[in-house]
């Protein structure tokens, strides 16, 4: 099975491995608070002022963390698609497809997260759910989906059935 990983799937973790048993605790501590600060889990204000001074000089390990998480959490989904793509055409388009959605993920998904950390939960939900127009964009979507599953799930009289009980047309 490992003979058939790409590459640079089978030496980026000797190579972090390598770095993580020759860098002092402060260069691996450094990595460490750049992959949490790309998941929105920390921020450098919460460092006291020593703590500060030491990453100062190990900023370019803090920058390596946030890099590594953000090609992580890329990944995660172009690799599958790049998969899932490559089974249905050739090797060359799936990899430039998955390119492609591996690149604006790599830059935005990091910083969706952390938005998304920010941001207050309960208030942006009361907001949406006052809202008129979200709920019925909400519910005219739902149903929408829910049609496609329903009509890939039975068959086409059943379901032909269960639309007329739902909107009240059928007996």
């Amino acid at each position: 099975m490992l003979a058939h990983f790409p590459l640079l799937l089978l030496i980026l973790p000797v190579i972090i491995l390598f770095l993580g048993i020759i860098a002092d605790p402060e260069e691996t501590h450094a990595v460490w608070y750049g992959m949490l600060n790309t998941l929105g889990i920390f921020e450098l204000p919460e460092l006291t002022d020593i703590e500060r001074l030491t990453y100062a000089e190990k900023r370019h390990y803090f920058w390596f963390g946030e890099v590594e998480m953000a090609a992580i959490l890329a990944g995660t989904f172009a690799a599958p698609v790049g998969i899932y793509m490559a089974g249905r055409t050739d090797a060359s388009l799936a990899f430039i497809g998955a390119a492609i959605l591996f690149l604006p993920l790599f830059v935005f998904l990091p910083k969706l997260i952390q938005r998304a950390m920010k941001a207050d939960t309960d208030a942006t939900i009361e907001a949406f759910g006052k809202n008129e127009q979200v709920k019925k964009v909400f519910w005219t979507f739902f149903i929408s989906m829910a049609g496609l599953v329903l009509a890939r799930v039975v068959d086409p009289a059943t379901a032909q059935q269960i639309v007329g009980l739902i909107t009240g047309m059928g007996g």
